[in-house]
Protein backbone atom coordinates (compact mmCIF):
# COMPACT_ATOMS: atom_id res chain seq x y z
CA UNK A 1 0.00 0.00 0.00
CA UNK A 2 1.63 3.23 -0.96
CA UNK A 3 2.29 5.35 1.69
CA UNK A 4 0.28 8.41 2.72
CA UNK A 5 0.85 11.92 1.83
CA UNK A 6 1.34 13.78 4.52
CA UNK A 7 -1.74 15.93 3.72
CA UNK A 8 -3.58 12.29 4.12
CA UNK A 9 -2.14 12.00 7.16
CA UNK A 10 -3.28 15.38 8.45
CA UNK A 11 -6.62 14.53 7.69
CA UNK A 12 -6.72 11.20 8.94
CA UNK A 13 -5.33 11.83 12.01
CA UNK A 14 -7.23 14.89 12.99
CA UNK A 15 -10.63 12.94 12.21
CA UNK A 16 -9.22 10.41 14.97
CA UNK A 17 -8.90 12.57 17.14
CA UNK A 18 -12.10 14.09 16.32
CA UNK A 19 -13.63 10.90 17.22
CA UNK A 20 -12.04 10.82 20.44
CA UNK A 21 -13.20 13.36 21.68
CA UNK A 22 -16.98 12.76 20.82
CA UNK A 23 -16.71 9.60 22.73
CA UNK A 24 -15.21 11.10 25.25
CA UNK A 25 -17.61 13.61 25.51
CA UNK A 26 -20.80 11.66 24.68
CA UNK A 27 -19.28 8.80 27.84
CA UNK A 28 -18.25 11.41 30.35
CA UNK A 29 -21.76 11.34 31.77
CA UNK A 30 -23.64 14.58 32.92
CA UNK A 31 -21.92 17.85 33.38
CA UNK A 32 -23.76 19.58 36.14
CA UNK A 33 -21.42 22.63 36.79
CA UNK A 34 -18.02 23.87 36.03
CA UNK A 35 -15.99 21.52 38.28
CA UNK A 36 -17.10 18.50 35.39
CA UNK A 37 -17.32 20.55 32.43
CA UNK A 38 -13.16 21.77 33.64
CA UNK A 39 -12.87 18.06 34.44
CA UNK A 40 -14.36 16.80 30.57
CA UNK A 41 -12.10 19.85 29.24
CA UNK A 42 -8.85 18.30 30.33
CA UNK A 43 -9.19 14.97 29.99
CA UNK A 44 -10.24 16.00 26.34
CA UNK A 45 -7.21 17.98 25.39
CA UNK A 46 -4.48 15.15 27.08
CA UNK A 47 -6.62 12.54 25.56
CA UNK A 48 -6.52 14.45 22.18
CA UNK A 49 -2.70 15.73 22.11
CA UNK A 50 -1.18 11.66 23.47
CA UNK A 51 -3.63 10.20 20.41
CA UNK A 52 -2.15 12.74 17.64
CA UNK A 53 1.37 12.82 19.06
CA UNK A 54 1.41 9.02 18.96
CA UNK A 55 0.05 9.19 15.37
CA UNK A 56 2.37 11.89 13.99
CA UNK A 57 5.77 10.51 15.81
CA UNK A 58 5.09 6.81 14.38
CA UNK A 59 4.24 8.16 10.90
CA UNK A 60 6.79 10.99 10.99
CA UNK A 61 9.77 10.19 13.16
CA UNK A 62 11.99 12.87 12.07
CA UNK A 63 9.62 15.53 12.22
CA UNK A 64 9.02 18.49 14.81
CA UNK A 65 5.80 18.61 16.40
CA UNK A 66 4.41 21.92 18.04
CA UNK A 67 0.96 21.50 20.06
CA UNK A 68 -0.49 23.40 22.55
CA UNK A 69 -0.67 21.04 25.02
CA UNK A 70 2.82 19.48 24.51
CA UNK A 71 6.43 20.99 25.69
CA UNK A 72 7.94 22.77 23.35
CA UNK A 73 11.32 22.62 22.07
CA UNK A 74 13.68 25.51 20.43
CA UNK A 75 14.96 23.08 18.67
CA UNK A 76 11.98 22.69 16.22
CA UNK A 77 13.18 26.17 15.03
CA UNK A 78 15.79 24.57 13.34
CA UNK A 79 13.43 21.77 11.54
CA UNK A 80 12.55 20.93 7.92
CA UNK A 81 9.44 19.71 8.75
CA UNK A 82 6.91 21.45 11.46
CA UNK A 83 3.56 19.94 12.26
CA UNK A 84 1.98 22.60 14.28
CA UNK A 85 -1.43 21.20 16.56
CA UNK A 86 -4.14 22.07 17.74
CA UNK A 87 -6.21 19.11 19.48
CA UNK A 88 -8.63 20.58 20.90
CA UNK A 89 -9.20 24.81 19.82
CA UNK A 90 -12.95 25.72 20.71
CA UNK A 91 -12.18 24.10 24.15
CA UNK A 92 -14.92 25.97 26.11
CA UNK A 93 -16.97 25.31 23.36
CA UNK A 94 -16.25 21.62 23.76
CA UNK A 95 -17.29 21.42 27.78
CA UNK A 96 -20.48 23.48 26.92
CA UNK A 97 -21.73 20.38 24.77
CA UNK A 98 -21.65 23.03 21.49
CA UNK A 99 -20.31 22.01 18.38
CA UNK A 100 -18.38 25.15 17.51
CA UNK A 101 -15.18 23.04 18.59
CA UNK A 102 -12.43 21.56 16.01
CA UNK A 103 -9.05 19.37 15.64
CA UNK A 104 -6.40 21.65 13.86
CA UNK A 105 -2.92 19.82 12.50
CA UNK A 106 -0.88 21.69 9.73
CA UNK A 107 2.66 21.00 8.57
CA UNK A 108 4.48 24.03 8.49
CA UNK A 109 7.67 23.48 5.48
CA UNK A 110 10.05 27.08 6.83
CA UNK A 111 12.10 26.55 3.54
CA UNK A 112 9.43 27.02 1.35
CA UNK A 113 7.26 28.92 4.10
CA UNK A 114 4.22 26.84 3.13
CA UNK A 115 1.82 24.91 5.10
CA UNK A 116 1.83 21.89 3.11
CA UNK A 117 -0.68 20.34 5.00
CA UNK A 118 -3.52 21.25 6.84
CA UNK A 119 -6.83 20.09 8.47
CA UNK A 120 -9.88 21.37 10.09
CA UNK A 121 -11.77 18.77 11.34
CA UNK A 122 -15.32 19.27 13.00
CA UNK A 123 -15.88 16.37 14.79
CA UNK A 124 -19.65 18.17 16.72
CA UNK A 125 -20.46 19.21 12.52
CA UNK A 126 -19.62 15.94 10.78
CA UNK A 127 -16.91 18.22 9.07
CA UNK A 128 -13.23 17.83 7.75
CA UNK A 129 -12.14 20.81 5.46
CA UNK A 130 -8.34 19.86 4.07
CA UNK A 131 -6.04 20.78 1.78
CA UNK A 132 -6.94 17.93 -0.46
CA UNK A 133 -10.25 19.67 -1.30
CA UNK A 134 -11.16 20.97 -4.77
CA UNK A 135 -13.85 23.40 -4.00
CA UNK A 136 -15.23 26.04 -5.82
CA UNK A 137 -14.41 29.60 -5.94
CA UNK A 138 -16.41 31.34 -3.09
CA UNK A 139 -20.00 32.24 -3.68
CA UNK A 140 -20.80 35.95 -4.81
CA UNK A 141 -21.16 38.26 -1.72
CA UNK A 142 -24.81 37.53 -0.67
CA UNK A 143 -27.56 40.36 -1.67
CA UNK A 144 -30.39 39.27 0.79
CA UNK A 145 -28.70 40.21 4.30
CA UNK A 146 -26.23 41.89 5.93
CA UNK A 147 -22.51 40.59 5.30
CA UNK A 148 -21.00 39.20 8.32
CA UNK A 149 -18.13 39.35 10.17
CA UNK A 150 -16.84 36.69 12.77
CA UNK A 151 -15.63 37.81 15.77
CA UNK A 152 -14.83 36.02 19.07
CA UNK A 153 -17.06 36.03 21.62
CA UNK A 154 -14.32 36.85 24.22
CA UNK A 155 -12.17 38.83 23.21
CA UNK A 156 -14.01 40.77 19.80
CA UNK A 157 -10.87 43.43 18.25
CA UNK A 158 -12.09 47.15 20.27
CA UNK A 159 -12.16 48.40 16.82
CA UNK A 160 -14.85 46.31 15.32
CA UNK A 161 -18.28 48.62 15.87
CA UNK A 162 -16.02 51.46 14.14
CA UNK A 163 -14.88 48.82 11.47
CA UNK A 164 -18.61 47.44 10.25
CA UNK A 165 -19.76 51.20 10.47
CA UNK A 166 -17.03 52.00 7.75
CA UNK A 167 -17.27 49.08 5.85
CA UNK A 168 -20.99 48.93 5.55
CA UNK A 169 -20.53 52.92 4.66
CA UNK A 170 -17.46 51.66 1.45
CA UNK A 171 -19.90 48.67 0.66
CA UNK A 172 -22.75 51.43 0.20
CA UNK A 173 -21.25 53.71 -1.68
CA UNK A 174 -19.22 50.71 -3.79
CA UNK A 175 -22.76 49.86 -4.87
CA UNK A 176 -21.77 46.38 -3.31
CA UNK A 177 -24.66 46.35 -0.86
CA UNK A 178 -27.07 48.53 0.86
CA UNK A 179 -27.57 45.62 3.71
CA UNK A 180 -24.90 47.00 6.23
CA UNK A 181 -22.55 44.79 7.79
CA UNK A 182 -23.28 42.93 11.49
CA UNK A 183 -20.65 40.77 13.61
CA UNK A 184 -21.33 37.50 14.99
CA UNK A 185 -19.52 35.08 17.22
CA UNK A 186 -18.53 31.56 16.94
CA UNK A 187 -15.73 29.68 19.01
CA UNK A 188 -12.57 27.55 17.37
CA UNK A 189 -10.77 29.42 15.11
CA UNK A 190 -11.58 26.16 12.90
CA UNK A 191 -15.27 26.59 12.95
CA UNK A 192 -15.35 30.41 12.23
CA UNK A 193 -13.08 29.95 9.08
CA UNK A 194 -15.76 26.94 8.29
CA UNK A 195 -18.59 29.65 8.68
CA UNK A 196 -17.15 31.64 5.78
CA UNK A 197 -16.87 28.48 3.60
CA UNK A 198 -20.34 27.62 4.55
CA UNK A 199 -21.51 30.72 2.86
CA UNK A 200 -22.69 32.05 6.08
CA UNK A 201 -20.15 34.91 7.04
CA UNK A 202 -18.14 36.66 4.91
CA UNK A 203 -14.59 37.72 6.83
CA UNK A 204 -13.31 36.53 10.41
CA UNK A 205 -11.24 39.95 11.97
CA UNK A 206 -8.83 38.93 15.29
CA UNK A 207 -6.39 41.40 16.35
CA UNK A 208 -5.45 40.82 20.00
CA UNK A 209 -3.11 38.10 19.24
CA UNK A 210 -3.04 34.07 19.82
CA UNK A 211 -1.07 31.17 19.57
CA UNK A 212 0.15 29.33 15.64
CA UNK A 213 -2.05 26.37 16.85
CA UNK A 214 -5.00 28.35 16.95
CA UNK A 215 -4.28 29.90 13.04
CA UNK A 216 -2.17 26.99 11.17
CA UNK A 217 -4.49 24.60 10.14
CA UNK A 218 -7.66 27.22 9.54
CA UNK A 219 -4.80 29.23 7.59
CA UNK A 220 -4.13 26.31 5.37
CA UNK A 221 -8.03 25.46 4.65
CA UNK A 222 -8.92 28.79 4.14
CA UNK A 223 -6.06 29.86 1.56
CA UNK A 224 -7.40 26.00 -0.17
CA UNK A 225 -11.02 27.55 -0.54
CA UNK A 226 -9.94 30.80 -2.00
CA UNK A 227 -10.44 32.97 0.59
CA UNK A 228 -7.57 35.44 1.66
CA UNK A 229 -5.93 35.16 5.36
CA UNK A 230 -3.11 37.44 6.20
CA UNK A 231 -2.41 39.99 8.63
CA UNK A 232 -4.33 43.29 9.34
CA UNK A 233 -2.09 45.44 7.30
CA UNK A 234 -2.19 42.51 4.37
CA UNK A 235 1.25 40.55 5.31
CA UNK A 236 1.60 37.10 5.26
CA UNK A 237 1.47 35.16 7.94
CA UNK A 238 4.32 32.94 9.09
CA UNK A 239 4.57 30.10 11.18
CA UNK A 240 7.29 28.28 13.80
CA UNK A 241 8.63 31.19 16.03
CA UNK A 242 9.66 31.34 18.83
CA UNK A 243 7.59 32.06 21.20
CA UNK A 244 5.06 31.05 18.57
CA UNK A 245 2.73 33.63 18.62
CA UNK A 246 0.95 34.67 15.94
CA UNK A 247 -0.26 39.06 16.69
CA UNK A 248 -3.57 39.07 14.51
CA UNK A 249 -5.83 38.11 11.62
CA UNK A 250 -7.64 38.46 9.04
CA UNK A 251 -9.52 36.18 6.58
CA UNK A 252 -11.60 37.50 4.32
CA UNK A 253 -14.03 36.64 1.15
CA UNK A 254 -11.75 37.99 -2.05
CA UNK A 255 -14.07 40.23 -3.12
CA UNK A 256 -14.80 42.14 0.24
CA UNK A 257 -10.45 41.94 1.07
CA UNK A 258 -9.52 45.76 -0.86
CA UNK A 259 -13.10 47.35 1.20
CA UNK A 260 -12.51 45.55 4.44
CA UNK A 261 -8.28 46.16 4.42
CA UNK A 262 -9.54 49.86 4.08
CA UNK A 263 -11.68 50.47 6.69
CA UNK A 264 -10.04 48.02 9.70
CA UNK A 265 -6.80 50.91 8.63
CA UNK A 266 -9.21 53.94 8.92
CA UNK A 267 -11.12 52.39 11.77
CA UNK A 268 -6.85 51.65 13.48
CA UNK A 269 -5.85 55.58 12.78
CA UNK A 270 -9.05 56.98 14.36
Amino acid sequence: MPARSDAELSRDVARLAGALLLDLRAGFGPIDGADEANALRKQADRSAHELIMAELTAARPGDAILSEEGKDDDRRLSADRVWIVDPLDGTWEYGQGRNDFAVHIALWEPGTETLSAATVDLPGQGLSRTVLDTPPAPAPLPQDRPLRIVASRSRPPASLPLTVALLSRRLADAGITDRGVEVVDVGSVGAKVNELICGRAEAYVHDTGFYEWDVAAPYGVAQCYGFVPAHLDGSQVTFNHMPPYVTDLVVSHPDLVVHLRAAIAEALAS
